[in-house]
């Protein structure tokens, strides 16, 4: 397969068209219709949609029940058929169609020179500026395995699932306008019988407020049956007698808007997105109450829809670029304002569950090992924070740097002065000399002085540290609050045991790297801790993420950890997609590569500082994630032992107790195996 190709890995383009009609004029409808659809599967559109009655105009009264009027559509539809023969997408377009002595508003599918079925409107509106019922039945009182006659062909009436063969887990399913504002919308039940596209086309007139409303409607809809929703409205050229129109275009994915298109344009709009399809499937195989509800919804099968299939034909080994902006960090929003309230509700999170888990245990005051880093620094401030809360002095806090063998100047001053800063007990308990006992007393070389820095080195020190704390806490009544974040326990970037990876409480267990710089800002501009301590966290958020246990040489660059292990931001980026979503890694490097490739496309989030916003060839890309494969597989015993902690984000936690858990032993040869082929692809 074409790695660079949308399809092979679970997208597909659609398109929402609203475009010129003319009233009462169903021949030069169907030119225009024909020529729409050839622009949007020129873009690679395989779903096109198109507004409710674009075929014979929606404002046009009595003329509903004229038999030319009628006679005249039939021939439109068998005209746009015979006109797109070639065209791989499947086209929705709205039609008044005559079924056993009665007018319906319909949608019709077409696909290669095909008439599929059509889909009557279910309820009708009949109120306020609307009189649809005086010219139309209700598609409910039609059941839903009829036939209808279009043209020379007979086809299934009733609600549908137009099933994609080649494109896995693509079936769209319409509704007409009115449906998706009925306490229960048809689509309800379309998803709940697998449709994961709907398709709304709609001849909504506007009026002020009312394109708010259905944003509103198509969003919510999008979140709870977990589909893409594909909305186009009525436009130019419907009767301006007593309405307006706005030709309204959007498209939604499981509650976010993927792309809008201009209202009141003079010029025809095709509105294009790529739609994940995956995500759909992961959700609902994940949300057990989604079946569920299906399980028990007594009128499902009222609802049946006859599942037409058909064939988009796409080439697999044809490169179809992503058109689709990615967001580089998944549990980062770019948006300021949901970046504000995402850091206001993380940062209170954590808050209140310190609080929390301190009232429980007898109001202990709490002991932390600051490195003058950044999950330290942030465990920090949130203690300070619930003390405050509690009522309780800041030096109930006790805060300690413990040195060794590669603590820099910078990161110790920071700890001083951010202790300093926030008023906290501080004191500096220099571990070296306890570590070169033990080292010695190993019979490991650099007991005796020589420069032998393996891990047996390293993690000398980050045991005695949290040795220390433990010793601590039990001597002064209190308890060890650990500092690790969700991004190291992915990565197993701990020492198990006596090691930073225990503690009696982990407050950070449920925010990744990425976010955690976030928070600080926000701490910072909410200036909570003054203007002393703004300057330091400043200072903590531009220093080099580094463990110092390695002391470097003259000249050389100090210990850094994304040397070691990848950048976070690469390294979160699979950890959202790979465990919380579920996806096939091969589509996850494509995700990351679109994501990456180019630092000027796409947004960074409010306030990403412009020299840290850096860009990643595939082939970097691709060995970051089989390195993160590998490591989570092969420690996730250290995340089955993990402490408590908040679980914060919505992409979830790594708790055993919570949203992940796995065995110990499972082999991530499934996983490596998936990427091997983009590999050899490229």
């Amino acid at each position: 397969m074409q790695f660079n190709n949308l399809y092979n890995h679970g997208f597909a383009r659609v398109c929402a068209v609203t475009s010129r009609i003319w009233a009462a004029d169903p021949a030069r409808n169907a030119e225009q219709i024909v020529q729409m659809a050839k622009k949007a599967c020129q873009g690679g559109a395989a779903l096109v949609v198109f507004p409710e009655l674009c075929v014979s105009g929606y404002a046009l009264d009595d003329l509903f029940h004229q038999v030319s009027l009628l006679d005249e559509v039939d021939a439109a539809l068998e005209t746009i058929a015979t006109k797109t023969r070639d065209l791989g997408a499947l086209l929705l377009v709205g039609a008044p169609l005559l079924y056993e002595g009665r007018v319906y508003n319909c949608c019709v599918g077409i696909q290669r020179g095909r008439i599929l079925a059509a889909t009557p409107k279910m309820y009708l509106a009949s109120y306020g500026e609307f009189y649809e019922k005086r010219y139309f039945a209700e598609g409910a009182r039609a059941g839903g395995d009829g036939i209808v006659q279009i043209a020379d062909d007979l086809v299934p009436f009733g609600r549908v699932h137009y099933d994609c063969l080649d494109v896995i887990g693509f079936t769209v399913s319409p509704e007409v306008c009115e449906d998706v504002w009925v306490p229960l919308p048809p689509s309800t039940y379309d998803a709940l019988s697998g449709a994961t596209v709907i398709a709304n086309l709609s001849g909504s007139p506007i009026t002020v407020g009312r394109a708010k409303d259905r944003e509103l409607m198509v969003a919510s809809q999008s979140a709870r049956a977990q589909v893409a929703y594909v909305y186009a409205a009525a436009g130019l050229g419907e009767s301006s007698t007593d309405l307006a129109w706005d030709g309204q275009t959007m498209i939604y994915e499981a509650g976010t808007q993927l792309a809008s298109g201009p209202r009141f344009s003079r010029e025809d709009v095709l509105t294009f997105a790529d739609v994940d399809l995956d995500r759909f499937a992961a959700a609902r195989m994940r949300q057990s109450s989604y079946d569920d509800c299906r399980a028990a919804t007594p009128m499902l099968d009222a609802f049946e829809p006859v599942l037409v299939e058909w064939t988009f034909g796409f080439d697999p080994q044809q490169t179809i670029p992503l058109e689709r902006t990615l967001d580089r960090f998944p549990f980062v929003p770019d948006d300021p304002e949901q970046l504000d309230q995402d850091c206001f509700e993380a940062y209170n999170i954590q808050v209140s569950a310190l609080v929390r888990r301190m009232e429980s245990i007898g109001s202990p005051k709490i002991v932390i090992g600051v490195s003058g880093g950044l999950d330290s620094t942030h465990a920090l401030i949130v203690a300070a924070r619930a003390m405050d809360l509690v009522g309780r002095p800041r030096t109930d806090i006790l805060a300690f740097t413990m040195p060794g063998f590669a603590t820099s100047d910078h990161t110790k001053s920071n700890a001083y002065a951010l202790g300093k800063a926030l008023g906290v007990t501080f004191e500096e308990l220099d571990i070296r000399p306890t570590a070169l006992g033990m080292l010695k007393a190993m019979g490991h070389p650099a007991g005796a002085g020589e420069e032998v820095y393996d891990v047996t080195f390293e993690n000398v020190q980050a045991g005695l540290r949290t040795d220390f704390l433990f010793r601590i806490a039990n001597q002064r009544g209190g308890i060890v609050l650990g500092t690790g974040d969700m991004s190291e326990l992915a990565l197993g970037w701990c020492t198990y045991g006596v090691g930073d990876q225990m503690s009696h409480y982990v407050i950070n267990s449920g925010l990744p790297k990425t976010m955690i710089q976030h928070v600080i800002r926000w701490v910072i501009a909410q200036d909570i801790f003054g203007a002393d301590a703004a300057k330091v966290l400043d200072s903590i958020l531009n220093t080099e993420i580094s463990p110092e246990l390695v002391p470097a040489k003259e000249g050389e660059q100090i210990q850094s950890t994304q040397a070691k292990i990848g950048p976070y931001e690469l390294q979160d980026f699979n950890l959202y997609y790979l465990t919380k979503r579920g996806y096939l890694p091969a589509k996850v490097a494509f995700m990351s590569w679109n994501a990456w490739a180019d630092r000027e496309r796409g947004e960074f989030p409010a306030g990403y500082p412009n020299e840290e916003r850096r860009q990643y060839d595939l082939q970097t890309i691709l060995d970051w994630e089989e390195l993160f494969i590998k490591r989570f597989f092969a420690n996730q015993f250290k995340r089955s032992c993990v402490p408590n902690g908040p679980k914060v984000m919505g992409g979830g936690s790594l708790s055993p107790r919570g949203d992940w858990r796995m065995p110990s032993d499972a082999s991530a040869q499934a996983w490596l195996a998936d990427l091997q082929w983009v590999r050899e692809a490229i």
